[in-house]
């Protein structure tokens, strides 16, 4: 079966020559040329193609609302774009629409063909600049990812480790207050205090009154 193909394009220029190559292939049919969103969502509808090779810029509208009506309406029709524009804007509009491949018009009518047989073979063709400008913000977000970890790793050093009554039990217990001299202070039991100091302990990774005191002050959760 050959696959069937529908361009939507508005410039001739680059329609035609891309139209003849695919019908030049043998195993391509092209079943429509579109100039406009309105006649690209006729023929997705009324041929129903395989394939779709759209532009962004048409002249009444954004051609990755036409992917997005072919996901809904055709799921198995595959959409590549090819247009002018390379921003990262029009990549991650087109690809968030569905687009499974993203070409700009500097390929050639043959390289097109052959794009759209690594499409239907289950690849994704994408132009290399618009793959290395991907892999430059997927690297961006990755560092943006560690920031925020190593911000939040940074966190448990701050106050919001313990609680409040956790840092006035410890704030005595540096002091040098017993368990027993700590428990009126606050108004609570003896009992009460040894579980702030276990929770404090455990916060804390430590053992002893002392560590727990040197570990507090130094990663700033202690006033001297």
């Amino acid at each position: 079966m050959k696959l069937r193909v529908l361009i939507v394009d508005d410039d001739p220029a680059v329609r035609e020559p891309f139209a003849a190559a695919v019908e030049a292939s043998g195993d391509m049919l092209v079943i429509g040329q579109a100039t406009t969103l309105a006649e690209g969502r006729h023929l997705l509808h009324n041929a129903r193609p395989d394939v779709m090779l759209v532009d962004l810029g048409l002249p009444d509208g954004d051609g990755s609302e036409l992917i997005k009506e072919a996901q809904r309406a055709l799921p198995d029709c595959e959409a590549m774009v090819v247009t002018v524009f390379g921003d990262e804007a029009h990549v991650l509009a087109a690809i968030e629409a569905g687009a499974t491949g993203y070409l700009l018009k500097d390929a050639t009518p043959a390289e097109i063909v052959d794009q759209l047989r690594v499409l239907k073979a289950g690849g994704s063709p994408i132009n290399a600049v618009i793959a290395r400008q991907m892999l430059r913000r997927s690297a961006a977000w990755a560092q943006a990812q560690r920031s925020n970890q190593e911000l939040l790793d940074g966190s448990v050093e701050d106050a919001g480790l313990l609680s409040p009554r956790e840092r006035e039990v410890l704030q005595l217990c540096a002091k040098g207050y017993s368990y027993e001299e700590i428990a009126p202070l606050l108004n609570v039991s003896r009992h009460t205090v040894t579980s702030f100091v276990k929770r404090i302990y455990r916060k804390l990774q430590v053992h002893s009154r002392t560590e727990a005191v040197y570990e507090a002050r130094r990663m700033g959760l202690l006033r001297d």
